[in-house]
């Protein structure tokens, strides 16, 4: 028990030891205290990231849905989410030059900036508050589980004392403070994520020998769609498209294209964001799949701890020790973020509407990080049971926003009543398939709310115009015919490999060789954005 407390205590000091030598004053602006003063370069900007991306699902999760599923687990997040990189660049180098010759903090200024629609900026910043909040107090949540498993730490103690470490270092140091955590806490998350392979392969004669025994084992964790045969096509389409329209709505990720230094950094950590989203899924999946051999009977929630139960089996306390910390480095690097950016909306877009003037310090957006805490600790406290049928639910209600921003970056001309009208409809759509008043069918509910929120936005666009001017849709579209662009597009088409569907073999080292067809996928989708990012970078996009 010395041991495991020894780790996580130091581990806890040395999170707080950044966020103080990356401290920024308590009346600091704006400006220092959401974005580090824009100053983010290539590394520190990769990491925060990516691991503002990845939560504890990321640690825990991932793993578990590898013991259930297996490796048809591992494309869908490890590709999919890679992928999203274009979407990262299509609307981050944008919202970047916009922010910066408009001396922007927040997506819904940016929004407020591109429609001059109070009322639609307004709308904007309540979805991200109400669609982040429940995604937030799943944090606490998972902290608190993790310590008491470990340390035998009562379930809300432990909430309380991992949400005061991150209040402390987001108070005293702002983004900054964040991101210099967020590179520590991402390396170590992906060494112990790597370690913890290494060391359940070894118990088992190296990678290839365990994969071979998994293989034996249980075949179908090595097939598509999956060990419960739950990843057919409608629904790995529909992740494919899930993660490229919801994720650059995140507001924590949607902030961070305004805090880049240049715009070089923001198209080098989109280059290198693939390989890092490979790395990181594959390590937890791996771990899942050769779970079975050490324990073979889990059942529904059990899995989700079975890289913490393979750690102590093949390496002990200590190394039980670290997982558990790459899985609080993991939700705190979340949780700081999320914090962070809600408190930025709260200051910026909130606070504004209430006083009829903007806040020339950060003091309420610090004192507004205490208030979330304090409410992500009050849902953790007893939390409700339809907690994570809302978090999940929340990622399609954020990717509602993306025809309001895509548009409004890229049309010459746009109005707000579309905007609004896309956001609400879509949202209403999201409702309906909650309350289940109606089935998505073969795919997940956000493909029919996505062609929904796309829908009325070009309906009503096209009806305004036609009154106004006459039916007229004017893009900036340069972007649409770089034959790089294009290549993407066939890569993503590619990624549709359903001929491949139910076969295992070929086997080649120890793994179906579709498992490296994604993995040379995300190595094409790379060399095709270097490219790109290598001729725009420096091209001065029209403006909207």
């Amino acid at each position: 028990m010395a041991v495991k407390i020894g780790i996580l205590g130091a581990y806890f000091l040395t999170v707080l030891v950044i966020g103080w030598f990356a401290r920024t004053h308590w009346k600091s602006s704006p400006a220092t205290y959401f974005l580090a003063d824009r100053r983010l370069g290539t590394l520190v900007l990769l990491a925060t990231m990516t691991a503002t991306n990845f939560s504890a699902f990321t640690v825990f999760g991932t793993s578990g849905a590898g013991y259930r599923d297996g490796w048809s687990f591992f494309p869908i997040m490890g590709f999919g989410t890679g992928f999203m990189a274009l979407s990262f660049w299509v609307i981050g180098r944008k919202a970047w030059r916009i922010g910066r010759e408009r001396g922007l903090i927040t997506p819904s200024e940016l929004v407020q900036s591109l429609y001059g629609s109070p009322a639609l900026s307004g709308l904007f910043a309540l979805v991200m508050i109400l669609f982040t909040v429940p995604y937030l107090a799943l944090q606490p949540i998972a902290a608190g589980y993790a310590l008491e498993e470990l340390l035998g730490l009562p379930y809300f103690y432990g909430s309380v004392l991992v949400t005061g470490i991150i209040v402390l270092y987001t108070l005293h140091g702002g983004m900054r403070a964040v991101a210099w955590t967020d590179l520590f806490q991402g390396l170590l998350m992906l060494a112990m994520l790597v370690a913890v392979v290494v060391i359940a392969a070894g118990h088992h004669g190296g990678f290839i020998a365990a994969n071979q025994k998994a293989l034996a084992l249980k075949p179908e964790l090595f097939s598509r769609p999956g060990g419960m045969n739950q990843y057919l096509p409608g629904i790995w389409f529909s992740y494919m498209m899930f993660w490229f329209f919801c994720d650059p709505m995140f507001p924590q990720l949607f902030q961070r294209f305004f805090a880049a230094r240049d715009e070089r950094s923001l198209g080098r950590m989109m280059l290198w964001y693939p390989f890092v989203c490979t790395l990181v899924f594959f390590a937890p999946v791996a771990v899942g799949v050769m779970g079975h051999l050490f324990f073979p009977d889990l059942v529904g929630k059990q899995a989700d701890r079975i890289l913490p139960m393979v750690a102590t089996a093949a390496a002990g306390d200590v190394m039980s020790a670290l997982v558990i910390a790459a899985g609080l480095a993991a939700l705190m690097s979340t949780m700081d973020s999320q914090l962070l950016t809600l408190s930025s909306i709260f200051t910026r877009d909130i606070l504004p509407l209430m006083r009829r003037r903007p806040m020339a310090t950060s003091r309420p957006g610090r004192l507004f990080v205490i208030g979330l805490s304090l409410a992500g600790l009050a849902f953790a406290y007893q939390p409700p049971a339809t907690l994570l049928q809302i978090a999940t639910a929340a990622f399609t209600g954020l990717a509602v926003l993306f025809p309001t921003v895509f548009f409004g970056l890229y049309w010459r001309r746009v109005h707000a009543k579309a905007a609004i009208l896309s956001i609400l409809g879509g949202e209403a759509a999201l409702a309906v398939f909650q309350l289940k008043w109606a089935s998505p069918g073969i795919f997940l509910p956000v493909v029919w709310v996505m062609l929904v929120a796309f829908g009325v936005y070009l309906v009503v666009h096209g009806l305004i115009t036609a009154g106004q001017e006459g039916l007229r849709f004017e893009m900036h579209s340069g972007w649409l015919k770089d034959p790089y662009v294009l290549m993407q597009v066939a890569i993503f088409v590619l990624a549709m490999d359903f001929w491949a569907w139910g076969r295992i073999q070929p086997v080649w080292g120890g793994l179906p060789l579709w498992v490296g067809y994604f993995v040379l996928l995300s190595g094409l989708q790379t060399a095709a954005m270097a490219y790109m990012v290598r001729r725009q970078v420096g091209q001065a996009p029209s403006e909207p």
